[in-house]
């Protein structure tokens, strides 16, 4: 919605008109251009609800079967959207459900406004049934909170709320209501925030630091890119293209940021980090200059910090002055939104080539295909491997789905192998590693992207932990295909017990219920496979059957996921086996 001031009118008289707090946050939310919204009523919500019922027809509030799931689909929809999830909760127990999500949202630049209901003003801090202080708790995880007492406040709040969540370096803000602001009737009317004193979003990029940037990439022999989800977030796809083509710069991707280059680009090189391709990994610590576009350097992608990359010019391009020099020293940092700062890049680069070095990564792959990818892909072994279900899943779309995965080794595998055609089409919880992410997540993104094929990728373990969302899956109608790689264990960590600790398997054996008879409990078509040559035939099945469709598959029990790199060691210390 194309307007930056709302206000209530009696269309009849065109008089302004007293409305209630409550119905106030709806009309903030609509001006805010909100479609879509997850949640879960209770009492100290209950007059928002109200107002909801009234306004159906503009504002489709979807009711997840937990608040964990509200946020979490929130967090999909705003992913594969770009635009700002909303997730609505009551006070006690239903505002500290959203937290995980909320969490989630922080660590991973994820816009969410999260709404709460509180008790009434008078009641605060006197332990009231279902209070708690969640302005408190979130503090920790949200990028900004506030609790209103005061109708007359919620415009300007979330005005605020919205602005804050989607600018600059993205994250969660939690709104908590006291039901009497609810209640409370007052003049109405609405002003979007375009700035905040003392909250500078992003800055203009420094032409000299640029132009320091350029003179060492233009220098350099071996250069290097690692990309993250900043230059998602920043809309800066095509000029990372153009930068990576023109400059012939091998660039490698953390989990946040696949998807912003197709996978098949040749100058595509793969995914950093624990579970990483060999050859990005092995030669961080050959590179002269490397060159960090909007990632963080998070302790997976970096190993030891004392062994990382301490031959190479550091480059750092981030929105965010916090993560500037936080974790890695760099010698040039280019503070700014990454669009802008490529943008600026691009006319001070030599075009390039740098074939010899190209050839190293080549080479590198090429032993990683036949030690790892081969088996992966392409197994000899009796039984199914996660590799062979996401090859297989690319074959039948060609790339162009949507990949949304929980957390484990099923995850891991699929942000290796997922073909990716189309930016914003891998989802997955990379910082918190939240388990439960995958399935709620998933109903977020179809419903916000309904035109693409959503397929969530989940562990036997991770699918239970959220597994009552196929409830809202079934109500909503939402046509997301779920494939559950089984293996009967919590892989990942039975995959460190067998390396790390003698392979003493402590509570990680699962003993699992009949998922197929679970999901058509909730009318949902569903079938499970345990042979390779079911598998082609169930995936066709599952990619072209009109709603939702369950796919249980039954892999290996104790494959690994290889490469990886221990924790605590080097880069350069991977393991192929």
């Amino acid at each position: 919605m194309d307007i930056e001031t709302v206000k209530t009118t009696d269309v009849a008289t065109a008089k302004t008109v007293r409305i209630s707090g409550s119905e106030a946050i709806i009309k903030c939310m609509i001006a805010e251009g909100v479609e879509t919204l997850y949640g879960y009523p209770g009492g100290a919500i209950m007059p928002v609800y109200d107002e909801l019922y009234k306004y159906r027809d503009q504002i489709h509030h979807v009711l997840t079967r937990h608040e964990q799931g509200a946020a979490h689909a929130a967090q999909g929809y705003a992913r594969i959207s770009g635009k700002v999830g909303v997730a609505l909760a009551t006070s006690g127990p239903g505002a500290t459900n959203l937290i995980t999500g909320i969490a989630d949202a922080q660590i991973d630049s994820t816009p969410l406004v999260c709404i709460t209901g509180q008790v009434a003003s008078h009641l605060l801090g006197s332990d009231a049934f279902q209070e708690t202080d969640i302005v408190g708790i979130s503090t920790p995880v949200t990028k900004w909170n506030v609790q209103i007492t005061k109708a007359a406040d919620i415009p300007e709040v979330m005005a605020k709320a919205f602005y804050i969540a989607k600018s600059g370096r993205p994250g969660p803000v939690l709104v908590d209501i006291t039901k009497d602001a609810q209640f409370e009737e007052f003049d109405f009317s609405y002003k979007k925030c375009t700035s905040v004193r003392s909250y500078k979003a992003s800055c203009k990029p420094n032409i000299e630091a640029i132009q320091k940037a350029a003179n060492l990439i233009n220098g350099a022999k071996k250069p290097m890119i690692v990309w993250g989800q900043g230059v998602i977030l920043g809309k800066a796809e095509a000029e990372l293209k153009a930068v990576i083509e023109k400059a012939g710069i091998p660039s490698a991707w953390t989990i946040l940021g696949a998807s912003a280059i197709p996978t098949e680009h040749p100058l595509n090189i793969g995914m950093v980090g624990m579970h990483g391709n060999y050859a990005p990994n092995m030669l961080t610590n050959e590179c002269d200059v490397l060159i960090a576009i909007g990632m963080r350097f998070d302790d997976r992608v970096t190993g030891n910090l004392s062994t990382y990359a301490k031959q190479a010019k550091v480059i750092h391009f981030e929105i965010d002055p916090a993560e500037i020099d936080k974790n890695v020293k760099t010698d040039v940092a280019v503070l700014g939104d990454s669009k802008l700062s490529l943008a600026e890049l691009l006319p001070f680069l030599n075009e390039t080539s740098h074939n010899e070095w190209h050839q190293k990564f080549k080479d590198l792959y090429a032993i990683e295909f036949e030690k790892v990818i081969k088996d992966d892909l392409h197994p000899t072994k009796e039984g199914l491997t996660m590799g062979e279900v996401i090859n297989q899943i690319n074959v039948q779309s060609k790339g162009d789905a949507a990949i949304v995965s929980d957390v484990g080794q099923h995850q891991m595998i699929a942000c290796r192998y997922a073909k990716f055609n189309k930016t914003k089409s891998n989802i997955t919880s990379g910082g918190l590693g939240t388990m439960g992410f995958g399935l709620p997540a998933a109903i977020g993104a179809k419903m916000a992207a309904p035109e693409r094929d959503v397929v969530v990728i989940i562990g036997d373990g991770g699918f239970q932990m959220n597994i009552q969302e196929l409830g809202t899956i079934f109500q909503q109608k939402v046509p997301v295909k779920i494939v559950v790689l089984n293996n009967e264990f919590l892989g990942m960590v039975r995959q460190w017990q067998q390396l790390f600790f003698d392979k003493r398997y402590a509570s990680t054996e699962m003993t699992n219920p009949d998922f197929v008879t679970i999901a058509k409990g909730y009318y949902i078509a569903a079938k499970k496979i345990t042979k390779r040559e079911e598998l082609a035939g169930a995936i066709e099945e599952m990619m072209t059957h009109e709603g939702a469709y369950f796919l249980e598959v039954c892999v290996e029990k104790e494959d690994n996921v290889f490469p990886m790199i221990p924790t605590g060691a080097s880069v350069s210390d991977i393991r192929l086996s």
